[in-house]
C-alpha cells in the first residue's frame, strides 16, 4: 500500500500543478510516506503538503485540504485527516489488508523482495580474518552482519558476491611461522626463547603437531602436504596458514556462512597487483618522495596528513595493498563495494578511499562503503567471558556456537546496530523461553505449524481461497494489528537495504511475533465454523510466511516443531 499511496499524492500533486494551484516551476517535493507511531493517527502519514507549501506560497493546512481534494478516490482508502501543521493521515479499510494477506500467501518467499537494485552488481566483504588462529567472537559478529547485508542486498535485487580476503602476507604471518616453528622444536609458550610477539594458545601446537605428522589439508582444491622439517621455514609458513583457514572455513560453515570469493593478498604481490597500483598511482601525480620514501598526497582527499606508502626500505605500508585490492573489485565491475570491518579499522578508511581517488579511474568518492561493527562483551553466570584455553586470549566463535548454538548466535551477534557496542548474554541465548528473542521469534513460526498439523489430525482440509473470500470474519483489533505488522514487510527489506542495516529486521521480527502471540489466544483456529476457521487460518499462514522471510534474511532457521 505504501507504493500506492505515494503514487496518489505524486498524481494529486502534478494535478495541482496543471490546474494552476502550484506554479508550473514548484517541482514535485521528496516526500516521504511513513506509517504514524500509533494507528490511531491512521496506516499512513505523508508530510508532502508541508514541503509544498513555501515554494507554492501557501498556508500548508490549506494546502493538504487541496492535495486532498484533487487525490483519486480510491476504495482501499476509507479515510482522511488534516493533522498538526500540515500532515496528511491515511486510514485503510480492511480489504486492503485482505488483499495483502493474498499477496504473502501467493507470492510466498518472494513476498517483500523488491527490484530496486535493478540487478546491479554489489561485492560485499566481511571477516576477512588474519589466517593466524581460530576466528573470534568479533569474526562472527562480522560474519552475521556481513552475510545477512549480503542477503538483504539480494531481496533487494542486487546481483550479490560475497568475498574474503585473507591477510596472509605481513608481520602477524611471520609471528604464526614463528610460533608454530617454536612449537615444532618442543618449546612451550612458558620457555624464556618463545618468539616475542609469538601466538600461544594451544592451536599453535595442533598445527605444528600436524605439520611434523605430515598431515595433508586442502582448502579450496588446494592439498599441502606438512614435510615435518622443524627447520624448513616457508614450509612450516604455507602449511600453518593452509591449516588456519580451513579450520576457519569450517568454523563458517558451521556457522551456516560461506562465500563466492577467497582473495588472498600475497596474490596482490605475486601478480603485481600492488606495483599496478602504485604506479598508477605515480603516473597520476598523486605521489611525492621525501626521505627516501614514497607519499601519498592523501590531504588532497579529505585525510589528516599526506600518508607513506612505501618505506624508505622498500616495504609498503599496510594501506597500500588494500588500495590495490578495492582496484581489482573496481576493476571486477562492482557498482557497489560494501566492506564489513571491526570499528578498530576506522582510521585507515580515508587513506584507502583517498588512494583509490588518486588512481584517477572513476571510482565514486565514497566507493567503497563501510559497515562497521564495535566490540562484543561476552557475558555468562553474571561475568565476562574473556578467553578461550584454546585461543590463549579470546573468546571464539566457535565457543559461542557450541554454547548457544548456530541460530541464537547468529540473532545475538546481529540483534542491535552495527556501530553499537554489543553483550553477548550466553546464558539467556541458552533459555528456552519467551525472555529468549530468538526462541520467542522462532516459537512463533512454529506455534502456526502445530495449528496445521492439529487441523490435520482433526480430519480439517485448511481453504485457503474460501478463508480468504472471509476475512471479513477476522476484522477484530488484534487481526487488524497483525495484518498492519505483515504488510509492513516490503518496507522493512527496503529500509534495512538502504540503511545497510539488518538488525531492523531482527526488531520487524520480534513485533510481529508479539503482534501473533497476542492475538493467538483470542483467535482460535480449530472451531467448528469452517469459513471463519480458514479465515483465521489464512492470517496465521501469513504471519508464518512473513516469519520465515525474514528469519531466512537473518540465516536464522524457521523451525516446524519445538
Amino acid at each position: 500500500m505504501k507504493p500506492l499511496i505515494s503514487t496518489l499524492i505524486a498524481q494529486g500533486i502534478e494535478t495541482l500543478r496543471a490546474n494552476g494551484t502550484l506554479g508550473a516551476n514548484v517541482t514535485v517535493p521528496d516526500f516521504v510516506v511513513e506509517r504514524p507511531k500509533t494507528r490511531e493517527h491512521g496506516d499512513f502519514a505523508t508530510n508532502a503538503a508541508m514541503l509544498l507549501a513555501k515554494p507554492a506560497r501557501s498556508n500548508p493546512r490549506a494546502l493538504a485540504q487541496q492535495l486532498l481534494d484533487v487525490i483519486p478516490a480510491r476504495d482501499d482508502i476509507v479515510k482522511t485527516e488534516i493533522a498538526g501543521p500540515g500532515f496528511i493521515n491515511f486510514f485503510l479499510s480492511p480489504v486492503a489488508f485482505h488483499r495483502e494477506m493474498a499477496a504473502v500467501l501467493k507470492q510466498g518467499r518472494e513476498y517483500g523482495r523488491n527490484r530496486s537494485g535493478q540487478r546491479h552488481s554489489a561485492g560485499v566483504e566481511y571477516v576477512s580474518a588474519n589466517p593466524t588462529g581460530p576466528l573470534h567472537v568479533g569474526h562472527g559478529r562480522a560474519a552475521a552482519i556481513g552475510d545477512s547485508l549480503a542477503r538483504l542486498l539480494a531481496a533487494n535485487g542486487w546481483k550479490v558476491k560475497r568475498e574474503f580476503y585473507y591477510n596472509d602476507a605481513g608481520v602477524q604471518i611471520d609471528n604464526l611461522t614463528r610460533s608454530v616453528q617454536a612449537r615444532a622444536r618442543g618449546l612451550t609458550p612458558d620457555d624464556a626463547n618463545w618468539p616475542e610477539d609469538g601466538y600461544r594458545g594451544d592451536y599453535i601446537q595442533e598445527v605444528a603437531r600436524a605439520y611434523l605428522m605430515g598431515e595433508t589439508i586442502e582448502v579450496e582444491g588446494r592439498r599441502l602436504t606438512g614435510s615435518g622439517n622443524p627447520d624448513d621455514v616457508e614450509s612450516i609458513r604455507n602449511f600453518a596458514v593452509t591449516y588456519l583457514r580451513n579450520e576457519q572455513n569450517q568454523d563458517l560453515a558451521a556457522f551456516g556462512v560461506d562465500f563466492d570469493i577467497y582473495y588472498l593478498e600475497s596474490s596482490l604481490y605475486a601478480d603485481g597487483k600492488v606495483e599496478e597500483a602504485v604506479n598508477r598511482l605515480i603516473e597520476s601525480g598523486h605521489t611525492y618522495a621525501e626521505g627516501g620514501a614514497l607519499w601519498l598526497k592523501s590531504t588532497d582527499y579529505g585525510d589528516d596528513k599526506d600518508r607513506v606508502m612505501r618505506k624508505s626500505d622498500g616495504t609498503y605500508t599496510y594501506f597500500v595493498p588494500d588500495v590495490a585490492y578495492h582496484l581489482t573489485k573496481w576493476q571486477r565491475g562492482y557498482e557497489r563495494a560494501i566492506t564489513e570491518l571491526g570499528a578498530d579499522h576506522h582510521g585507515s578508511l580515508a587513506r584507502v578511499r583517498a588512494g583509490l581517488q588518486a588512481l584517477d579511474v572513476g571510482i565514486p568518492q565514497n566507493w567503497p562503503e563501510y559497515v562497521l561493527h564495535q566490540m562484543v562483551t561476552v557475558m555468562r553466570n553474571g561475568e565476562e567471558v574473556k578467553i578461550s584455553k584454546r585461543a590463549g586470549s579470546y573468546v571464539t566463535l566457535r565457543d559461542l556456537i557450541d554454547e548457544a548454538g548456530r541460530d541464537a548466535t547468529r540473532w545475538f551477534l546481529i540483534a542491535r546496530k552495527p556501530d553499537s557496542q554489543l553483550v553477548f548474554d550466553i546464558d539467556l541465548a541458552r533459555q528456552q523461553n519467551n525472555e529468549n528473542p530468538v526462541y520467542y521469534v522462532q516459537y512463533a513460526h512454529a506455534r502456526v505449524a502445530n495449528v496445521e498439523r492439529r487441523l490435520q489430525e482433526s480430519g480439517y482440509s485448511i481453504n485457503q481461497t474460501n478463508g480468504l473470500s472471509h476475512m471479513e470474519r477476522v476484522d477484530n483489533e488484534a487481526s487488524q494489528l497483525l495484518m498492519s505488522e505483515i504488510s509492513r514487510w516490503p518496507e522493512v527489506v527496503e529500509a534495512a537495504g538502504k540503511s545497510l542495516e539488518p538488525h531492523l529486521v531482527a526488531q520487524y521480527l520480534r513485533e510481529l511475533a508479539y503482534a501473533f502471540h497476542t492475538w493467538y489466544p483470542d483467535n482460535k483456529i480449530l472451531v467448528e465454523d469452517a469459513d471463519l476457521r480458514d479465515a483465521r487460518m489464512v492470517l496465521a499462514l501469513a504471519t508464518r510466511q512473513i516469519l520465515a522471510n525474514g528469519l531466512d534474511l537473518l540465516g536464522v532457521s524457521a523451525p516446524e516443531r519445538m
